[in-house]
């Protein structure tokens, strides 16, 4: 049995300008912080004598690699994003950064969304990748459209009820 697996789609390399400073924010706290942090740990247990039955200098070799394999993703993908900060020239409509209240047109429930770039998405705050489902259906869609999304639990229908560009959520 191979090991071989597909490469992932590529994503969209679109950020807001919070996620950004985050991404940058992180590398930093990575490289200057927790990386100097783990390498001293690591010499410490290094210095204890036999690596080969010593937890503690395995388990900072892991924390290292870990923190490495992130800096490298970071250092790479952050020149690649490019940070869209301004309003579309069409707001009323549905683009990259809009913060859209939905309604599912079978049961009533309200929800939230803003449409962010993959590298920041958080369910729990109901930020989704433009890559999503969800979002490729709402672009370009307007206040009162109808859109077909389809979820992990099957196709459901929804009705925009608002549209909003900003830092702010809806209210």
């Amino acid at each position: 049995m191979s090991r071989w697996r597909p490469p992932p789609e590529k994503s969209t390399a679109l950020i807001t300008r919070a996620g950004h400073d985050r991404l940058k924010a992180e590398l930093d706290e990575l490289w200057r912080v927790k990386r100097p942090e783990v390498v001293k740990a690591l010499a410490a247990a290094a210095a204890e004598g036999d690596r080969s039955e010593n937890a503690e200098y395995t388990y900072r070799k892991k924390q290292l690699g870990e923190i490495d394999r992130r800096v490298r993703y970071l250092s790479k993908r952050l020149p690649a994003l490019r940070v869209i900060d301004e309003v579309p020239a069409d707001p009323e409509a549905v683009f990259f950064g809009a913060w859209i209240e939905l309604e599912r047109i079978d049961n009533g429930d309200l929800s939230r969304y803003r449409i962010v770039g993959p590298d920041e998405t958080d369910a729990a705050t109901g930020w989704i990748s433009i890559d999503s489902p969800m979002a490729r259906a709402l672009l370009k869609k307007r206040v009162d459209d109808e859109v077909e999304a389809q979820l992990p639990g099957g196709p459901a229908r929804f009705a925009i009820i608002s549209v909003k560009y900003g830092a702010a959520p809806l209210p």
